[in-house]
């Protein structure tokens, strides 16, 4: 199985469109289309434009499929969060100068906002912890091999850091506002680099398989 950066990429959006669908039906969430749809439909023209040669190990490993699902599936809540905290960000701007257009002015107020961004961090994180214990605990059945030292787990364990002190802040020093988003979409920068960035310098930029 072939699963590059593009593929990641892709399949983070997709899935974070569907999650974004099913959160839809409990909350007004149409400023996000803007941001969210363009974004997917981009993804999902970049397995034909990057293929990537990068192969899979043990995709028929019943352990290595779990992993690999609970691992998207935590990276498209990020991604969700990520792009939330971005419009918070916007319209919490905009809303200061008087400035909101009608997409922005059709979302929930922004602590209804906050809390649905903290629902989808304390659900990623969660599954981001499921995601690397499995991958510390069985690397060897996973893998074939001893887990790597390397940048993906280095800025995976980061990312996880990061998201840990944001949830710890909010609920001991009650974070939010600005605050929250900076440290969301830091933790989500570093956690793009553990794979979809490692994928696309070894792919794009040096031209290998890896």
């Amino acid at each position: 199985m072939r699963f590059g950066f593009s593929s990641a990429l892709s399949l983070m959006l997709w899935l974070a469109v569907l999650i974004y669908w099913v959160e839809s039906f409990h909350a007004r969430l149409e400023g996000l289309q803007p941001l969210v749809l363009p974004l997917a439909a981009v993804c999902t023209l970049l397995p034909l434009l990057f293929p990537g040669q990068h192969l899979l190990a043990n995709v028929a490993s019943a352990m290595f499929r779990a992993h690999f699902f609970i691992s998207m599936v935590a990276y498209s809540l990020f991604t969700l969060a990520a792009l939330h905290a971005i419009i918070m960000a916007v319209a919490e701007r905009r809303l200061h100068r008087g400035e909101l257009t009608r997409p922005l002015a059709s979302l929930p107020p922004l602590l209804t906002m906050e809390s649905l961004l903290f629902r989808l961090i304390t659900i990623a994180f969660v599954l981001l912890t499921l995601a690397l214990a499995s991958g510390l605990a069985f690397s060897e059945n996973l893998f074939g091999k001893a887990l790597p030292f390397d940048h993906k787990t280095v800025f995976s364990i980061l990312s996880w850091l990061i998201f840990a002190v944001l949830l710890f802040g909010r609920h001991v020093w009650g974070w939010r506002g600005r605050m929250a988003l900076r440290w969301t979409l830091a933790g989500f920068v570093v956690l793009l680099l553990a794979y979809v960035g490692s994928r696309f310098v070894i792919e794009v930029l040096l031209g290998r398989a890896g």
